[in-house]
């Protein structure tokens, strides 16, 4: 759970909020929900968590529809000057080779949500990404491709102008979010699939012994003393319950993750996350509550689904049911929150979340 791990910087916040407003999306729509503020995106030593970023992305998704293939549109405008240090790191190692374990072993600096993982097939140089569990299947399949997109691009500025991927394969899924778009860009020249077992992209092995003209090992030891430095001040210990609340809100799905998941995904046992909930005053079944409540006030009044679509989404078998839990929450029906959000009337938020 590598991007758990790490704050970040505000740069892949400030792409996304580029990228939706050549759409037509202002950025407080974009920033909803996240606690970003827009002054924060202009301070260089700004660190937000991964949870924020994915909630601004949850926003862009919902705004456009989620269509498919948007991960590889966004990911093409990840270059070196995205990533700072790290992306300078890169191009002054001396093989492409190193380059790549280079940019593995700092990995935390860049702005991936993906495990990956390196493997050598022969005369192929595979990478392979898995998105972290949790997620709902749009916001994985939209950061697996855009750090696919991304790697491409990468790889493709350190290769050289000769380099092409021989495969860009995406898991194959079911749902909108999965199927072919009608005009997909083609990461580092490979011309994607869509139907394959995994996520990965190959190239041909011998690249990794290419030399790369701006190696400079006096730079590199400094970038490499640097990197390690800012992996340092970057690393996230949240307490038990903020941790959960990152989990639970980096999921639109509406059944909230189990305990045992979110166990799994911070590397502990359930006893001992029950434990350190303890501690910190809260406890999971409340937390879980307070992020199905606020994903029901947020679907409700974006407006893009009907009641009974929401209602259907949250998992309940009738929009009855679902009315009288979201008055539990929110101290009104849905139809008057709605109202509320599009100002023609009070919206009569309460605040309290029953569970």
């Amino acid at each position: 759970m590598i991007f758990r791990d790490f704050a970040r910087g505000p740069g892949s916040v400030r792409l996304v909020l580029e990228f939706g407003a050549r759409r037509g999306l202002p950025a407080g729509r974009l920033l909803a929900g996240s606690g970003i503020g827009l002054a924060q995106l202009d301070d260089p030593e700004c660190r937000l968590l991964g949870g924020q970023e994915l909630r601004v992305i949850g926003n862009l998704l919902r705004a456009l529809g989620h269509p498919p293939g948007l991960g590889l549109e966004m990911g093409r405008h990840y270059t070196f000057s995205t990533f700072g240090l790290w992306g300078y790191g890169l191009l002054n190692n001396p093989t492409m080779g190193d380059a790549l374990a280079w940019a593995l072993r700092f990995v935390g600096l860049s702005f991936a949500y993906c495990s990956i993982r390196f493997a050598r097939r022969g005369d192929l140089a595979v990478l392979h990404y898995a998105p972290p569990p949790g997620l709902s299947a749009a916001l994985g399949r939209f950061v697996a491709e855009r750090d696919m997109a991304a790697s491409a691009n990468l790889l493709r500025e350190v290769g050289g102008e000769d380099f092409r991927l021989s495969a860009f394969e995406l898991k194959a899924g079911r749902g909108r979010v999965f199927s072919r778009p009608a005009d997909p860009p083609r990461p580092g020249g490979a011309e994607p699939s869509f139907r394959g077992a995994a996520y990965r992209l190959a190239f041909p092995a011998g690249f990794l012994a290419r030399r790369l003209p701006h190696a400079d090992p006096l730079t590199l030891s400094l970038c490499e003393r640097l990197c390690r430095e800012q992996l340092e001040r970057q690393r996230v210990l949240p307490d038990a319950a903020q941790a959960a609340r990152d989990y639970l809100s980096s999921s639109d799905s509406g059944v909230p993750p189990s305990l045992g998941a979110l166990a799994d995904a911070l590397h502990t046992s359930e006893r001992t996350l029950k434990r350190r909930l303890g501690r910190a005053g809260a406890s999971f079944r409340a937390l879980a509550a307070q992020e199905r409540a606020a994903l029901a006030a947020r679907l409700v009044g974006e407006e893009r689904d009907s009641l009974s679509r929401v209602a259907e989404r949250m998992g309940y078998a009738s929009l009855s049911s679902f009315s009288q839990a979201f008055r539990r929450w929110h101290g009104v029906p849905p139809s008057a929150f709605r109202r509320g959000a599009r100002g023609d009337g009070p919206s009569g938020v309460s605040g309290s979340y029953s569970t």
